[in-house]
């Protein structure tokens, strides 16, 4: 299929680590027009030999996977199948995961909370050379390319993320992690799996310590401290 190929039919890959959900994304693809469905893999290293055994046009590309994750999975396929175009379709809408993948080649990154118009659409994004990016995506690319720079380190303590970090200070702010998860525009679960992230790195077991541990790094401010 080439880009633009009116009523042309989209040779898709899905690659998903869990059975039921791999094979419920397998059966929503199987109803859209346009899409043909031509291998399904449980993990990094089977999709890049089904890419080789099939040539499909995009792969539907989890990201959390064993043996070879999604990004390596991307790396390997854009590099040896260029023709072969990566849209990740992850449960994780932060900006590890997001900047990782796209810079491993992914033109197209949505959430497993996309319906069948979304995915269907970034499928056909892709093929014809556009981003087949989710709204809220493009929002987070936006405010990224944006974001005023902050004071925070240039290295970060015990190898907290950039995210890790953000997320940090906005416990430090006194957010609940349902405000942090709308002020990011993420998953509460996501951010639920960060501040478990940073908790364990910090090594502190509670918000009362995490928010100590912010500003004792300089990663936020006591209330009352100026800015200088």
């Amino acid at each position: 299929m080439t880009a633009g190929d009116a009523g042309a039919t989209a040779r898709v890959v899905v690659a998903d680590d869990q059975a039921m959900v791999r094979e419920g994304i397998v059966l929503l693809l199987g109803l859209l027009p346009g899409i043909e469905v031509v291998g399904a893999a449980k993990d990094g290293d089977e999709a890049v030999a089904l890419v080789a055994a099939h040539a499909p046009d995009v792969v539907l590309m989890d990201l959390r996977m064993p043996r070879c994750d999604g990004v390596e999975a991307t790396r390997r396929i854009r590099a040896a199948h260029p023709a072969t175009h990566v849209v990740v379709l992850t449960t994780y809408a932060d900006d590890d995961s997001l900047f990782a993948a796209l810079r491993a080649g992914a033109r197209g990154y949505l959430t497993k909370d996309a319906d069948g118009e979304e995915i269907a659409r970034a499928v056909a994004d892709v093929v014809s050379g556009r981003a087949g990016l989710a709204p809220a995506v493009q929002l987070r690319l936006l405010e990224q390319v944006t974001a005023p720079v902050t004071s925070a380190p240039a290295e970060l303590p015990d190898g907290l993320t950039r995210r890790e970090a953000e997320v940090l200070a906005l416990v430090a702010e006194g957010l609940s992690n349902a405000e942090i998860a709308r002020t990011l525009h993420i998953a509460a679960a996501t951010v639920k799996t960060h501040i478990n992230n940073l908790f364990a790195k910090a090594g502190v077991r509670d918000r009362a310590q995490a928010v100590r541990y912010a500003y004792r790094h300089g990663l936020a401010q006591p209330p009352g401290t100026s800015v200088t």
